[in-house]
C-alpha cells in the first residue's frame, strides 16, 4: 500500500506506460521487418503522435486527482485496461499508406528509422525511471 502510494504519483506512472509502448512498438517493428519478403504483408503502424497526445491528456486529467489512475487512450490502438496495463493493438494502415509491386506496404528504411527513434525513447525512459527508483533507494536507505 505504500509502496504504490510513493510509485504511483509523479513521473513513474508516464514513465511506466511510455516504457509499455515503447516496448509493444518494438515488438511490432520487429514483427514488420521479420516479414519484409512476405508477399501481400501488411506492416503494422502505432502512431506515436497520438499516444504522447494521449498520454499529456491523461496527465493533464490526473493533475486535478492525484489519487486518480493515469489512463490512456488513443482510438482503437491504444488503451489502459481495469488492471491499469496498457492494451496495444497496432493498425495495418500505415502513415504512408504506399502499397508496393509485391502486395506490401512499407520500406525498410522507414522500418529501421521507427527503430532506431523508439530504442531512443526507450532508452531515455529507462534512464529516467532508474534515477527515480534511485532516488527512492537513497530515501530508503537514508542516505540523502
Amino acid at each position: 500500500m505504500f509502496l504504490s502510494s510513493v510509485t504511483d504519483r509523479g513521473a513513474m506512472p508516464a514513465l511506466a506506460t511510455t516504457l509499455a509502448y515503447n516496448q509493444a512498438r518494438l515488438k511490432m517493428i520487429a514483427e514488420n521487418i521479420a516479414n519484409i519478403h512476405t508477399p501481400g504483408y501488411r506492416a503494422k503502424q502505432l502512431d506515436r503522435q497520438a499516444f504522447q497526445g494521449a498520454l499529456r491528456k491523461a496527465l493533464d486529467a490526473r493533475a486535478s486527482d492525484p489519487a486518480k489512475s493515469l489512463a490512456v487512450k488513443v482510438d482503437h490502438e491504444v488503451r489502459t485496461n481495469r488492471q491499469g496495463h496498457l492494451d496495444v493493438t497496432p493498425a495495418e494502415k500505415p502513415v504512408e499508406n504506399v502499397l508496393f509491386h509485391d502486395g506490401t506496404n512499407f520500406s525498410i528504411e522507414r522500418q529501421m528509422a521507427d527503430l532506431a527513434e523508439t530504442g531512443m525513447m526507450h532508452d531515455l525512459a529507462t534512464a529516467l525511471l532508474r534515477e527515480r527508483f534511485e532516488d527512492l533507494r537513497k530515501v530508503i536507505r537514508g542516505t540523502v
